[in-house]
């Protein structure tokens, strides 16, 4: 039986910090105001970078902490929903910008729940026996698609790339993966694409705005996080107290904390870094799993849950020994 493992971490932020003072030149607002709604304290933000360069650095991270060279890497899955170009994907570029030629690689979009998607995908991959290591990533420049006059959303998000190393193990280390959705009929968080055009006029049709009906959405992530962790509990005959940590999708504090407390879980075991990032989508996972292994809150042996939940609307959780 092929089992498999998380094998490096790696993550990787622009160097541009905007904080929420920064904010009040856009829109009113105030850091008393964003911090006690969301613990949002600062975000980064693309300058003169891509998507595709987040994506490289978190992966150059991620490949070295792994311990392996880029040629032994014949699957990369990105997830994300800012990718440069509608085609190639940020995965074919990657790939190429890597210098691995001939391997399989994909981008994916399950908006905020996209890394967990691209775990799943590649857990399984693995598994199958056609592939020996994945590099999967979460890549993300959301402030592209920010209304910076709507404060509801503008104060949510920022850019990131966080990336990992899946490698065949000789433990059953990734222990179950699943994943969910339902359409969002409503129109509860999403974007357009750009409309229909007209060949007697061939204008150019203007990026869309993030669009988000807070309180729904509020109520879907406080209903969907504590079931999915819930699920994966009882699918794995394990209680709560049997994890060491739970690293969950960094979209609001009060999502966190109110999770937490109806999975009677201590905030002593979520780790948290929305404080520092704000929401970064696919790249939200990746960069605090990273940063958790890095600062040492997440150690060899500890036994965690990730979960996410995001637009689509979708949801997704793992539960892993590290």
């Amino acid at each position: 039986m092929i089992f498999t493992k998380i094998a490096g971490t790696g993550s990787y932020v622009p160097n541009k910090v905007l904080t929420n003072d920064d904010l009040k030149q856009f829109v009113e607002t105030s850091d008393e105001w964003i911090d006690s709604r969301t613990g949002i304290k600062e975000r980064h933000m693309v300058v003169n970078e891509t998507t595709l360069d987040l994506a490289y650095n978190a992966s150059l991270s991620a490949i070295e902490s792994a311990g392996i060279e880029k040629n032994s890497i014949d699957l990369i899955i990105v997830a994300t929903v800012t990718s440069d170009y509608a085609f190639p994907g940020v995965a074919q570029l990657l790939q190429a910008k890597l210098g691995i030629e001939g391997i399989t690689a994909f981008d994916i979009n399950a908006a905020c729940s996209g890394f967990v998607y691209a775990l799943q995908l590649a857990d399984k991959m693995l598994k199958s026996g056609a592939f020996q290591n994945a590099l999967i990533v979460g890549a993300e420049t959301l402030t592209r698609l920010t209304d910076w006059r709507d404060r509801n959303t503008c104060v949510l998000f920022g850019d990131g790339a966080g990336a990992m190393v899946i490698s065949k193990s000789d433990e059953n280390q990734i222990m179950d993966v699943i994943t969910g959705a339902q359409g969002d009929v409503d129109m509860l968080l999403y974007c357009k694409n750009p409309d229909l055009k007209d060949p007697e006029i061939n204008a150019i049709s203007p990026q869309d705005h993030i669009h988000m009906k807070g309180p729904e959405v509020f109520k879907f992530a406080t209903r969907i996080m504590p079931k999915t962790v819930s699920d994966l509990l009882q699918r794995n005959n394990i209680s709560a107290d049997d994890l060491d940590h739970v690293v969950a999708h960094q979209a609001n504090m009060r999502i966190i904390d109110k999770s937490a407390r109806d999975l009677n879980i201590s905030m002593d075991k979520m780790f948290t870094n929305i404080d520092k990032y704000g929401n970064t989508s696919a790249a939200s996972v990746p960069i605090a799993i990273d940063e958790a292994v890095r600062t040492n809150f997440l150690k060899r042996g500890d036994l965690f849950i990730t979960v996410a939940f995001g637009g689509g609307l979708t949801w997704g959780g793992a539960l892993i020994r590290y």
